[in-house]
């Protein structure tokens, strides 16, 4: 239900907007004051205002001015008397949306609200469609005010239109994908496949069925031949997620690839070749992988062409009042809420918070306020839940424990916290949800 807020001190006035819309599907409010009206929109932010130029502790403009920069997006109706109609006309040169000389029809301004509603909520829901329809996630399509994020973004924009292998590198949750869906949508393979693999997810024999494709025969329940993600990604870029995780057969096969722009499918003695360009990504810290033999060197040095480095968003903080909004503008209207913004209370918890799984916990973390919450701005109290995922400081372990047991004891704290959400768990912990599994069914952890 839309909201109106109607700022007067006059009660006859109240009174008779009340009777005006008696009925409707518009909440009406109301203030006699500007303190009043402001600590209001501050709450809850109507749709609609209507403002009377005279006001016992302000002018109709300085409350103006006052609404403006609470949210700007709010349209504002002023009230005024014949002889202060150049007031209104300056506040509609400032952003006001009509003005309406007293003595005004309640009914008339019933009409009046009911078409700036309207229209309001035609524009939002044609701005969600129209990003739903034109989304290409080229780079403006990425929210940050970072300069470490700038710069990146500056340095993946130059290789945009380079075959060159790039790889991406990061937290789990910092955004791998969307910047390598950046890069390709802004490049001359903007209008070839784009194709993303998640190299966790599989045992090896999928992963290289998958990758490679299989003839008829490779393998039990192989009726046909399958093309891989490489094939299909010909002419185009191929994601290859958490690459840190394939094991060295595999290796061996992409570093053939890469080298040779060729492979067989799985069972298959007939050379396939492909022009593709290769986006790898990983959280993985791949020299020490090198190091310790668990990654072969050639195939990190094919992969490291161009190295972009994510940041994680507690190193970016200036972006969580961003994202988070950007969140509640796109996840609201999808819900069905009508959640429109954060109180500073609110981002205060956020900014505070030191966010292991980075822009993914972000996001799952305002769906769930929006979720509970049952007012329109989200407060301090509906992401009062952080606290609880804020790690036990101390000796919080038993003496002499291995660290395959501290593993099962972080994950089973972190999914008491998350109430066995596992994405959200997944994300807290800085791990892909099938490696969560994986790791549920090793230590027999209930679920």
């Amino acid at each position: 239900m839309a909201t109106l807020l109607i700022v007067d001190d006059e009660p006859a006035i109240q009174h008779a907007f009340r009777k005006a819309f008696r009925g409707g599907n518009i909440e009406l409010r109301s203030a006699n004051t500007a303190a009043e009206a402001v600590a209001q929109i501050e709450r809850d932010r109507p749709d609609v205002v209507v403002l009377d130029v005279h006001l016992p502790d302000a002018t109709g403009l300085e409350t103006f001015h006052r609404i403006r920069r609470i949210d700007a997006r709010i349209p504002v109706v002023l009230v005024t008397g014949h002889g202060t109609t150049d007031l209104a006309i300056a506040a509609m040169k400032e952003g006001a949306q009509e003005y309406i000389v007293k003595p005004c029809n309640p009914e008339e301004i019933s009409l009046l609200v009911t078409r700036i509603i309207k229209v309001k909520n035609l524009q939002r829901e044609n701005l969600i469609l129209r990003k739903k329809l034109t989304r290409n996630y080229q780079f403006q399509d990425i929210i940050s005010k970072s300069p470490k994020m700038h710069d990146l973004l500056r340095l993946a924009g130059d290789v945009a239109h380079l075959r060159s292998t790039v790889l991406i590198r990061g937290e789990s949750g910092t955004g791998k994908e969307l910047v390598a869906r950046a890069i390709h949508y802004s490049g001359d393979r903007a209008g070839k496949p784009f194709v993303a693999v998640s190299c966790a997810a599989l045992t090896e024999t999928l992963l290289e069925s998958e990758l490679f494709g299989a003839e008829k025969g490779a393998y039990t329940g192989a009726s046909h031949q399958t093309k891989g993600k490489f094939e299909t990604a010909n002419s185009g870029t191929i994601l290859l997620d958490e690459i840190g995780d394939i094991s060295p057969k595999l290796q061996a096969d992409l570093l053939r690839v890469l080298q040779e722009r060729s492979f067989y499918r799985l069972g298959g003695t007939e050379e396939v070749r492909v022009d593709v360009r290769v986006i790898a990504a990983t959280h993985v810290d791949l020299e020490a992988a090198v190091r310790e033999g668990r990654f072969r060197g050639d195939l990190f040095y094919r992969l490291n062409v161009i190295e972009l480095r994510i940041p994680p968003l507690r190193d970016r903080r200036e972006d969580i009042p961003l994202l988070a909004r950007h969140f509640v503008e796109k996840l609201a209207p999808e819900m069905g809420k009508e959640v429109v913004d954060i109180s500073e209370t609110g981002l205060r918890v956020l900014m505070d918070y030191d966010w292991p799984g980075n822009v993914r916990e972000l996001e799952n973390t305002i769906e769930r306020a929006i979720v509970t919450s049952r007012n329109r701005i989200l407060t301090d109290v509906d992401f009062s839940f952080l606290a609880r995922r804020t790690p036990p400081s101390g000796d919080w372990a038993p003496p002499n424990t291995t660290l395959a047991e501290l593993e099962k004891l972080a994950i089973i704290a972190t999914l008491d916290r998350t109430q066995h959400n596992i994405k959200e768990a997944a994300a807290a912990l800085g791990i892909d949800r099938s490696t969560l599994y994986d790791k549920i069914r090793r230590y027999e952890i209930p679920h």
